[in-house]
């Protein structure tokens, strides 16, 4: 019964193109609507459609990350948002108003592409639209000499092999067996971060202030300690600041 409805549905959808139009129209859906998502899910279609989710299987995944309109007012620090066919990452977003015209946000963005920041101002009912980015745990296994870093997916043991500015400053805190969370858009990395608390070890003292004093961690990283920490001592240390949290119980 299934194989004869599925070659019904091929005769009526001849392409997975007209399927995607008609089950959009079915449900009163528009694919600029972040209730999009809702009907790309198979497991949420009528029946007999349900059925036919091998038919229209990479689209799923290829409309998804398309992402969804919103308003300029809500972007945020963090997002990743697609102008003139390039994606870029928001580095700042400062909102304004200039004397009684309308209220404006001008945003810092990193073109993840080619690396370099560029600054534009919009104004806060434009429209723009934000990449549908998913997030992924992976697991640090090494790192080569020329920056490549070997990530494993801790659930089907695959391996991915991404560079070292990935993770920005922050790659002098990996460890093997360290869970890192890595960001991809249509399957492509485009950003990875750490744990927000790493436990270190404390190389040497390398000099005093009047408070506290500097030591330098086994990652060549310089960290400011309370004066009881010696060489040697595990701390745990924020690595987007370099910064002491406590010394690491044991």
């Amino acid at each position: 019964m299934q194989y004869l409805s599925m070659r019904l549905m091929k005769r009526v959808f001849p392409s997975k193109c007209s399927l995607l139009r008609f089950l959009s129209s079915y449900s009163n859906y528009s694919t600029s609507s972040s209730s999009c998502f809702s009907i790309l899910n198979p497991n949420s279609l009528p029946l007999p459609f349900a059925s036919f989710s091998n038919l229209i299987g990479p689209s799923w995944s290829t409309l998804q990350s398309r992402g969804i309109k919103v308003s300029a007012s809500d972007v945020r620090v963090g997002n990743i948002i697609e102008k003139q066919g390039r994606l870029f990452e928001v580095l700042k977003a400062d909102h304004s108003m200039e004397g009684r015209g309308k209220a404006s946000i001008k945003v810092e963005l990193r073109d993840i592409a080619q690396g370099n920041k560029v600054t534009h101002r919009m104004n806060t009912d434009e429209t723009i639209e934000r990449a549908y980015v998913a997030e992924k745990t992976f697991i640090f296994m090494c790192m080569d000499r020329d920056g490549t870093v070997v990530l494993m997916d801790p659930n089907t043991f695959d391996q991915i092999e991404v560079s070292r500015d990935l993770f920005g400053k922050n790659a002098s805190y990996l460890q093997p067996e360290m869970n890192v969370k890595v960001q991809l858009f249509e399957d492509k990395p485009l950003s990875a971060s750490l744990p927000k608390r790493v436990t270190c070890t404390v190389k040497e003292c390398i000099a005093a202030t009047p408070r506290n004093k500097k030591v330098l961690l086994e990652n060549a990283i310089i960290v400011e300690v309370p004066p009881h920490i010696v060489p040697g001592d595990a701390i745990v240390v924020n690595p987007e600041e370099d910064s002491y949290i406590e010394r690491a119980k044991a």
